[in-house]
């Protein structure tokens, strides 16, 4: 980076050297004092680092170029946050710094000793503070006040996301079926939906699933008393997934529209990592969500922002 010479005039007919700029932004102006003082720290730790000549003029050049752009967007938000009028007090930023302490276990003597280890005065530290309290302030009034989820979102996310949640999980099942092949009359399928509740009311008082699926099942395995096994949910049908992803050991399932006609399922036991439910995770769920859609509306926030404001890196 070569910041150009800007020289301001000291009285008519002479010129006196005042600063270097690296960056105007709207009406204030980033010195390259200013981004020095910034990247001091960071030269600092890639100092002592062992890196040869040229891969350590790289990092710091990268470091400049990220450092200066982050100043760049602090000097947008200082601006937006004066022209909304959002303020913190000293007051504010004293219980931010002792929350801070207190999270650390640090004593006022041994914060100013990891901050001085680190090229911050306590000073310099307070004003990082309170540029971060106002910074959050604005994501507030301007961004996350204009953020709501709803519940479709979040099972929307949920079922997405079923690495995350669905575990890895295998289902001993038992089944009970009554068959509607597709010939069947109307009359048939009005049957079959009146056995399937009368099985459904056995269960319902007290019945063993095993013995229920040994009397009523029309399929192979009612000699098994309906057992199908351990089965992975990718191993099911899609109806079936749908059913099983919910239930835990001991449920058994309402009566299910299935290609072959109802069925009844049963969960003796669940092997591995049982899946978690909309329910346990739903909280989990909204917090990242929300985190995720503040960050990106914050980032398209601080575009349009740059956008619409005059800025100009000198070179």
């Amino acid at each position: 980076m070569a910041p150009v010479l800007l020289l301001l005039w000291a009285s008519a007919g002479n010129c006196e050297l005042v600063e270097r700029l690296v960056a105007i932004v709207n009406d204030d102006a980033i010195t390259l004092s200013e981004l020095d003082e910034a990247v001091a720290p960071y030269q600092k730790e890639i100092g002592k680092s062992s890196y040869g000549p040229d891969e350590e003029r790289q990092m710091l050049f990268k470091a400049r170029q990220e450092i200066l752009s982050r100043m760049i967007d602090q000097k947008l938000t200082d601006q937006e946050t004066a022209r909304l009028g959002v303020l913190v007090d000293d007051t504010e930023v004293d219980r931010r710094i002792e929350q801070i302490k207190n999270e650390h276990s640090f004593t006022e003597e041994e914060l100013k000793n990891a901050l001085s280890g680190q090229g911050f005065t306590m000073e310099e530290y307070r004003k990082r503070i309170k540029e971060q309290m106002l910074s959050i302030k604005l994501i507030n009034l301007e961004v996350k006040s204009k953020v709501a989820i709803t519940e479709d979102e979040i099972r929307e996310y949920y079922e997405r996301h079923q690495d995350l949640y669905g575990g890895k999980a295998k289902y001993h099942l038992r089944s009970i079926l009554v068959e509607v092949p597709s010939w069947q009359s109307d009359e048939d399928r009005q049957n079959a939906s009146k056995k399937i509740q009368i099985i459904m009311e056995a269960l319902e008082n007290a019945m063993s699933f095993e013995e229920a699926a040994r009397q009523y099942s029309e399929a192979a395995t009612a000699r098994d008393g309906g057992d199908l096994g351990l089965l992975a949910l990718d191993e099911l049908t899609p109806e079936l997934q749908e059913a099983v992803r919910w239930m835990r050991a001991g449920d058994i399932s309402p009566a299910l529209e299935t290609p072959h006609g109802y069925q009844i399922l049963y969960v003796e036991k669940i092997e591995g990592a049982a899946p978690k439910t909309l329910k346990d995770v739903r909280i989990e769920i909204q917090e990242k969500m929300y985190r995720e859609i503040v960050e990106q509306k914050y980032k398209a926030w601080l575009e349009a922002l740059r956008k619409r404001s005059y800025i100009k890196v000198i070179q």
